[in-house]
């Protein structure tokens, strides 16, 4: 999606939010709340955003990805797998948008130079960055709002509850993206020049920057309290060694304003009633077939409308660690089958067009009616046995 459209619907979702607090439909004190639940989110989206983009503008990920071709030693295969957990380390630690903006690109450039099938790679990226949102709470913005919702969960926490169904989804991508496209994972490649660094002290610099601020994320403090430190660390050494790459589309603006009258319109919806009508199609239990149907729900949720606005429609039925956990397993590891079922996918698919990649839609599609059901539904079955 478009920027500026992104922006101008969030403006629209602002307005309608507005109206409603107006008119009384949205307490004032509800929207209080909203705002006093999201704002430490937004800013952590912000800053990260910032961080990882500048890193990338430095060449971290450029050399990082050099760094695993060499790895790789010339087998197809050994750097797929290597691409494989690059992705879900980037998508787990700086969020799915990240991997699904900044890794596409250095992916298919890893695999263009050395004449390889940029399709296998490019879809692991975009799978990779769904699927293993589900690892930590940094990794994707309904992760967030969960840990919220359960009285601010640690991370250690968090990987109790969700860590297995991680992993099993984060397998499950891979085994299935291996057997898709299993005749472009063979053979070898050859060598290619490793990436031009213009400025290794600003390399240096957002390398360390960024292996510093990883191990904070998960270090049990607020998520927005080290992103926003590191983004301005980070800033400030691009004010001294390139003061003209920063510059305000770096960013995330149009996300913050569509994000804010999301989450302002669903609670007017949610004032208005919604709540019973989403407890009918989620049902209650814990059991595995009524975690299933909390996830499928999810999951349909987020390809119909997208995994964002799907995820706190239906937050407030999910009633339990476990029915919030199956809820999420459903709106992150579920949105691979249309194309604006999460951001991160829309984002992917315009990165991969600017590249000259084409990836038609049809396929896209198919892949995911295939793959997204066996990916959710498996990932449950570990709720169910704890």
């Amino acid at each position: 999606m478009d920027p500026v459209k992104l922006a101008i619907i969030g403006a629209v979702l602002l307005a309608v939010g507005a109206v409603a607090v107006a008119a009384g439909a949205l307490p004032p004190s509800d929207a209080l709340e909203i705002f006093d639940r999201v704002w430490p989110i937004l800013v952590f989206v912000v800053a990260v955003t910032v961080v990882a983009e500048l890193a990338s503008i430095a060449g971290v990920f450029d050399v990082a990805a050099c760094v695993l071709a060499r790895l790789g030693r010339g087998r197809t295969g050994a750097l797929w797998f290597l691409v494989v957990a690059f992705a879900a380390a980037a998508t787990a630690f700086l969020s799915l948008d990240t991997t699904a903006v900044l890794l596409t690109p250095v992916v298919i450039s890893v695999a263009r130079a050395r004449r390889l099938n940029p399709l296998p790679f490019a879809f692991t990226a975009v799978w990779l960055a769904n699927t293993a949102s589900l690892v930590l709470p940094v990794s994707n913005l309904t992760n967030l709002l969960a840990v919220h919702r359960l009285g601010d969960l640690g991370t250690s926490a968090f990987l109790a509850l969700l860590g297995p169904s991680a992993l099993v989804a984060i397998v499950v991508s891979v085994v299935l993206l291996g057997l898709f496209f299993r005749r472009g994972l063979g053979g070898r490649y050859g060598t290619a020049p490793p990436p031009r660094v213009h400025d290794r002290p600003l390399l240096i610099a957002a390398g360390v920057v960024v292996a510093g601020l990883l191990p904070l994320l998960v270090s049990g403090l607020e998520p927005w309290i080290p992103a926003v430190g590191a983004a301005v660390v980070l800033g400030a050494v691009f004010l001294w060694r390139s003061p003209r790459t920063l510059r305000v589309g770096l960013v995330p603006w149009q996300l913050v304003v569509f994000a804010s009258g999301l989450f302002l319109t669903v609670g007017a919806i949610e004032a208005l009633g919604s709540g019973a009508i989403v407890a009918s199609l989620t049902g209650t239990g814990d059991d595995l077939f009524s975690l299933w149907q909390v996830a499928g729900v999810g999951m349909l949720g987020a390809n119909v409308i997208n995994n964002l606005p799907a995820y706190i429609a239906l937050e407030s039925a999910a009633g339990s660690p476990l029915r919030l956990a199956a809820l999420l397993i459903g709106v992150n590891a579920g949105p691979l089958i249309t194309p604006w079922a999460s951001l991160a996918t829309l984002l992917w698919h315009q990165r991969l067009h600017a590249l000259g990649v084409d990836v038609p839609w049809r396929r896209y599609i198919v892949l995911g009616l295939v793959g997204a059901p066996i990916i959710v539904g498996l990932s449950v079955v570990p709720l169910a046995l704890r």
